[in-house]
């Protein structure tokens, strides 16, 4: 390949300048040109490029395709995305740089008019149709660039597909930002090899993590602000229970309290989309175009935050629902304003291009490391440097700890003897993320049942999540270790992250009053019954006086000080205990 084949020409803006991160235009970032330069050294007929959502994966493949086609190695483009409104997001960047691809390709037209140079599909679309797909590959020297390629496995029809449609393809260049599954479908045109332990792994061409990303800014650091509280609900069988959020039992207990937290009638979501809010606006100080957006479970819970939203920010807040035909042209309008909230069900958490996002609510009970990695990436798209990205988060462990792993790098591995995945099992399959992207999708089974009731539910300030590491001491809403993080200037970058949250953290334990020495270790079992006990207290108090439990709890913890019940000490519980019969008393 030629040196002057790398400088391609004026026509074609090298890293699309209005969209590239602090310090990248007007060139092509460095993984972007490592990538090219390696993908043209050894020409080869597959190549995957793992790189972190927000890198920049779709300039790199149209530089590719640009580059091919003016060599006449290729005569077509076919790009295969998850979702209609990728379709038209590869159409918009691909004309800007002189390719013409059609997104309004049917399967009914047969071929394209000859006004464009390729066309843009959907997986569905092509698994509905691959002989005619394959008909269209083998007429030309195609390229077929499969955005997200992990979805190919997403059915095993949709496997054979593919590999049906695109086999005779000229060129296949692969795409992903989250290069594993938690299943065993392997993906199309993935190279697999074994490690040595018997476990065969996706082979990438080429890597760009979200570690090297942070150092070379392209993508924002992302500070996670957790939080818990005290939930209760009614179990299918008329039992009423009670648990803080992530410390609950049992799985049974832990998600019935997950999705009692997301409730739009309890007092959880709120608290925390108004937290967020009161975050949005400190970001908008330094970055006056900064947005949020909500990612929520249904329909019907979207509906209800984007209410709750508009009355907490006095402003229209754009709801984008997986059945609405508009869904498109509301995300590209929020992209293109100034407007602060977007609240959406999970379809828009993978490939929407909204860079103005800098503050997110994870309001859905999905936990696999694929979504959440998507959803993430919807916030880290950096525009220049020192925008910082704020994700706020239920505390659940599943989700604190996939936050700490932010910068590990993972491939599909798939055991050799068994052909079961080797991730975790626990979680719901992926094929239901994107295969029904534009249907509503209903909760998984376990968190369903018309008989649950979510009575009540409270939030308390947890504690912040970044680089790793934990900071923050708790609070109630509002408290003072509360908004010592939500007042970060929008504008850091990771180091100055970093170095502030040390700083909060170590004022705040400056501020804790010194714990009382213990004579004696702590019997567990006694600690066991005070707990009961003071849970019963509540649960009594409440029904004398009408106030919902979790109100109880925070200012009792506001008499005693110190977390909530399950970190509270034996002094600290003593005291609560000590409170309420004040009360009971006072009532008399």
């Amino acid at each position: 390949m030629s040196d002057a084949l790398f400088q391609i020409g004026e026509d074609l803006p090298p890293a699309l300048p209005e969209r590239a991160a602090w310090g990248t235009a007007p060139k092509l970032r460095q993984w972007q040109q490592e990538a090219l330069e390696l993908y043209f050294a050894q020409p080869r007929k597959d190549f995957l490029t793992v790189a972190t959502p927000g890198a920049g994966k779709t300039t790199f493949a149209l530089r590719v395709a640009k580059m091919l086609h003016e060599s006449g190695a290729i005569t077509r483009v076919t790009v295969v995305a998850p979702t209609e409104h990728l379709k038209s997001q590869w159409a918009d960047s691909a004309a800007r740089i002189g390719l013409a691809i059609d997104p309004n390709f049917k399967n009914a037209d047969g071929r394209h008019g000859s006004e464009y140079m390729g066309v843009a599909l959907t997986y569905a679309q092509v698994a509905s149709k691959p002989i005619l797909h394959r008909n269209r590959t083998e007429a030309a020297k195609t390229l077929v660039i499969l955005d997200e390629v992990h979805h190919g496995g997403d059915a095993l029809s949709w496997g054979e597909a593919i590999r049906e449609a695109f086999e005779p393809a000229e060129r296949r260049l692969s795409l992903t930002g989250t290069p594993f599954r938690s299943d065993d479908a392997q993906i199309p045109f993935v190279d697999y090899v074994d490690d040595g332990t018997g476990v065969l792994r996706s082979k990438a061409d080429y890597t760009y993590g979200y570690g090297p990303a942070l150092r070379d800014y392209v993508v924002r650091p992302v500070i996670f602000m957790a939080y818990s509280g005290q939930m209760r609900w009614q179990t299918s069988t008329g039992e009423v229970m009670e648990a803080q959020l992530g410390e609950a039992a049992t799985k049974d207990m832990a998600a019935s309290a997950w999705r009692t937290a997301l409730n739009p009638k309890g007092e959880w979501i709120p608290s925390v989309l108004q937290a967020a809010d009161r975050r949005l606006t400190e970001v908008r100080r330094n970055v006056p175009d900064a947005g949020g957006l909500v990612i929520a479970t249904d329909h019907e819970d979207a509906r209800a935050y984007a209410d709750r939203l508009e009355k907490v920010s006095g402003e229209t807040v754009t709801t984008v629902l997986s059945d609405d035909p508009s869904a498109s042209a509301k995300i590209e309008a929020f992209a293109e304003g100034d407007q602060r909230w977007m609240v959406a069900v999970r379809m828009v958490s993978e490939g929407v291009d909204v860079p103005r996002l800098c503050v997110g609510v994870y309001a859905t009970s999905t936990s696999t490391p694929m979504f959440f990695a998507q959803a993430v990436g919807r916030f880290v798209r950096s525009r220049k440097r020192g925008e910082t990205a704020s994700v706020f988060l239920p505390s659940v462990p599943k989700l604190m700890e996939l936050a700490n792993d932010m910068e590990e790098e993972r491939d599909h591995a798939l055991e050799l003897d068994t052909g079961v995945s080797v991730e975790d099992l626990e979680d719901a399959p992926e094929e239901d993320l994107m295969r029904e992207a534009n249907q509503e999708e209903s909760a998984s089974s376990e968190l369903t049942g018309a008989k649950f009731q979510a009575l009540e539910s409270q939030a308390s300030f947890d504690k912040v999540l970044f680089d790793g590491g934990e900071f923050g001491t708790g609070g109630a809403i509002g408290s003072a270790e509360e908004l010592d993080f939500l007042g970060i200037p929008g504008l850091l970058d990771a180091d100055q992250v970093s170095t502030l949250l040390k700083q909060r953290q170590s004022e705040q334990l400056k501020r804790q009053p010194a714990p009382k020495p213990q004579a004696d270790v702590v019997d567990h079992r006694q600690m066991k019954e005070l707990r009961k006990k003071l849970s019963s207290s509540v649960a009594a108090w409440s029904t004398r006086s009408g106030t919902p439990h979790g109100v109880i709890h925070n200012k009792l913890r506001e008499v005693s000080g110190g977390p909530a019940v399950a970190q509270a000490t034996k002094e600290q519980i003593e005291m609560r205990l000590e409170t309420l019969q004040g009360w009971f008393v006072g009532r008399k």
